[in-house]
Order: structure tokens, then C-alpha cells, then sequence
């Protein structure tokens, strides 16, 4: 099973502006610098990312605009102590899974 072209396109687009330093829910925070000094930083918020976003039945994305605001509330709080997510984080959505084999499987 392949990722639906609805999923690609809704990562695709949340990862330009993540990487472009235009992502509209993080603007006025300097969070570009995190790439190269605080990777994991930038992990999380891929994986929360990943773990919120919702497909229907045929792969069609439901939610991105609201996996995006959740992933990147925590890059927001990482970088200002002062702002507080909201609701606050549930351990499903901050979860990290294992990385995949070394070798493919296929």
C-alpha cells in the first residue's frame, strides 16, 4: 500500500514551509536556526505531525491545517517558554515510533 497522493501533497506542502522559514502558524519565531543546532526539536514536530493528521477511507487528508497547528504549538512553546499549548498534549500525539529497518523490505 502506497501513502494516498491527498497525504503526500499535505506533507509535502507542511514541510516547504516548514523548511522555508514561511510556516504560518510560526510567525515571529526564529525556528530555522533549530535545523542545525536542535534536530530533535524538529523531529518531534514532524512526529506530531504525523501522529495527529487523519485520511478518510480512500487516503483523502481531513485535518491538515489542524496537524499542523498542533505540530507546530510545539515548536512555538519550545522556543517561547511563555506560550502554553492548548489543549495540552496528549502521549499519543507527542509519541515517537522506531525508526524502519536499515535495509528495505521490499
Amino acid at each position: 500500500m502506497k501513502l494516498s497522493n491527498s497525504f503526500s501533497g499535505a506533507l509535502r506542502t507542511f514541510a516547504y514551509f516548514m523548511a522555508s522559514g514561511t510556516q504560518n502558524t510560526l510567525v515571529g519565531v526564529n525556528y530555522l536556526e533549530l535545523y542545525g543546532e536542535e534536530p530533535s526539536a524538529i523531529e518531534q514536530v514532524f512526529a506530531i505531525y504525523a501522529n495527529v493528521i487523519e485520511l478518510d477511507e480512500n487516503g483523502n487528508v481531513l485535518n491538515s491545517k489542524y496537524a499542523e497547528k498542533r505540530a507546530t504549538d510545539y515548536l512555538r512553546a519550545y522556543c517561547d517558554p511563555m506560550f502554553k499549548v492548548e489543549p495540552p498534549y496528549e502521549a499519543w500525539e507527542v509519541e515517537l515510533y522506531g525508526p524502519p529497518p536499515l535495509k528495505d523490505l521490499i
